[in-house]
């Protein structure tokens, strides 16, 4: 039984029983006082005057400009000199330049009412994302997430009517990854009037920005917490400094929304991943939902690794997840 009155998703619920806004309808009634074509600096200057406070203001009020189209137009100026994670590629995405995940104009491979996420926000709209920050060996989603050209470009005003029409808990932004295409997401909600919780669905290797940006907008953090060292990130994810990265943005989701945190339990990764993981967010977060996932299969590139290449046993899985019973973690049904 879900407990909708306190826990770890209380202004979720909230939101879902209508006693609350959702965060990016309340960043829309905030008014910013400065032109939109002023320095990068000058407009990141006004954004985090306006972002102080931000949970404490409950004004709601139609205004000319507002805290949502700063935040778009500090996107636009980072697509410029690509900056949403931390492979900081600095291309210029609107002059056509591919960085790492090589996306350019956001692409969506699939959108749909998903029922197999986690129980607390199922019926869940999600909205998957071609390309990714991560190079996972293992992918199930490969398909897409290491095909940016997936799928199709979708204006913003089209999909903002979309979220409208369909019925369900929340809208889930996922991929792939969307951190590239935080700007566009931004521009959705421009458009949309619809008063759903926003759930970042994501690897979470951000820039402070994107942190920053993304402050004020989500409700939820959906997070996918891999690794418990560099080595197998850097192995398995071509993804480097990660520890330190995900740590930091895990902090700081903690700041600005609920969340849940979802840990696949890898074959052959107990004591150098799943432990050392579950160990963190015991010492390190409070409040937040926690998710230990038996789904892996051998994927993709998987079948080229030892460590990988076999399903996952369901000894080894148990293990985790009596493990972080017994850091009195609180575990999704």
């Amino acid at each position: 039984m879900i407990n909708q009155e306190d826990g770890p998703l209380k202004m979720y619920f909230s939101i879902l029983e209508g006693k609350r806004q959702p965060n990016y309808l309340k960043c829309k009634s905030i008014p910013v006082d400065i032109a939109l074509n002023s320095s990068e600096e000058e407009l990141w200057k006004e954004h985090d005057d306006k972002m102080n406070g931000f949970y404490r203001n409950h004004r709601c009020e139609e205004v000319k400009t507002s805290l949502l189209d700063l935040k778009i137009e500090i996107a636009k100026r980072m697509v410029m000199h690509c900056s949403f994670c931390e492979r900081k590629c600095r291309v210029n995405r609107m002059e056509g330049e591919r960085g790492h995940c090589s996306v350019l104009k956001s692409r969506i491979a699939s959108d749909f009412i998903h029922w197999g996420e986690e129980p607390e926000i199922v019926p869940s709209y999600t909205i998957f994302f071609s390309g990714c920050t991560f190079n996972c060996v293992y992918c199930q989603n490969w398909d897409i997430s290491q095909n940016p050209h997936a799928g199709k470009y979708i204006k913003p005003q089209i999909l903002a009517e979309m979220i409208g029409a369909k019925i369900a808990r929340n809208v889930n932004w996922v991929g792939g990854d969307p951190t590239p295409n935080l700007g566009y997401i931004l521009d959705v909600l421009r458009h949309c009037q619809v008063n759903l919780p926003q759930v970042w669905n994501s690897n979470m290797y951000l820039t402070k920005e994107s942190m920053k940006l993304l402050k004020g907008t989500m409700d939820v953090y959906l997070t996918d917490f891999k690794y418990g060292n560099d080595d197998c990130a850097k192995r398995l994810s071509n993804a480097g400094n990660y520890w330190e990265i995900i740590t930091r943005n895990h902090m700081i989701s903690s700041e600005q929304g609920e969340m849940i945190i979802r840990h696949l339990v890898l074959p052959n990764h107990l004591e150098c991943c799943s432990k050392p993981i579950l160990q963190w967010i015991s010492k390190n977060l409070k409040n937040v939902k926690v998710n230990v996932m038996a789904q892996y299969r051998p994927e993709h590139k998987a079948f080229e690794y030892d460590d990988l290449k076999h399903r996952l046993k369901y000894e080894e899985f148990l293990k985790a997840y009596r493990f972080a019973e017994a850091l009195k973690l609180d575990l999704t049904e």
